[in-house]
């Protein structure tokens, strides 16, 4: 617990929108699989496992001594997540079912606005965020799916980008270990 909130530690990726918008794309595609997609197919596993460690390299990359590999995983997390898009698209594809343009999409779709607003009141998720259900109409779940995973992917492109200028202004572990070292026998 943190002392003076009485709320439970979080980590700091826990406060990224990179990361919080990462939580629903995984539910939803859990949901999603479990209504949609044969569960005995290699498909349904691929989806579950690209939304998850699009999720989740976000938080083990955090969870890094360096930026080099906070950096890696952040890419891992973004590639999971381009391979989740194709999926979706796939699945529209294959199903004949027409991808929005965003504008119609963010007009048609409320749950959008919906799971923005948790995101943005709360400044991490609380454990059990209250999102609303995922449509029960494949065309509206898809194109949800899709925006969340566009969105998703340009905040962790953003999230990348400012990890590479710190590491470009501040150095990454090796160079600071090197400066202790020499510190060190500088000094004795």
């Amino acid at each position: 617990m943190n002392n003076t909130t009485n709320q439970p530690y979080r980590a700091g990726y826990e406060y990224l929108l990179a990361y919080k918008i990462t939580v629903p794309i995984y539910d939803y595609t859990v949901e999603f699989i479990s209504k949609y997609v044969n569960k005995f197919s290699r498909t349904c596993d691929q989806m579950e496992q690209a939304a998850r460690s699009g999720m989740q390299n976000i938080s083990e990359g955090y969870k890094q001594e360096g930026l080099k590999g906070y950096i890696k995983l952040s890419g891992v997390a973004r590639g999971s997540l381009e391979e989740l898009l194709k999926d979706y698209m796939a699945y529209a594809r294959q199903h004949k079912i027409q991808i929005w343009e965003k504008e119609r999409t963010i007009r048609e779709i409320r749950e959008i606005g919906v799971i923005w607003e948790i995101i943005r009141k709360n400044p991490t998720l609380p454990d059990s965020p209250d999102f609303p259900y995922l449509p029960n109409r494949p065309d509206l779940a898809v194109n949800l799916l899709i925006t969340l995973i566009h969105q998703a992917n340009y905040l962790i492109d953003k999230l990348i980008f400012s990890l590479k200028e710190k590491h470009m202004k501040e150095g990454g572990l090796t160079e600071e270990l090197y400066k202790k070292r020499i510190e060190y026998r500088k000094n004795h």
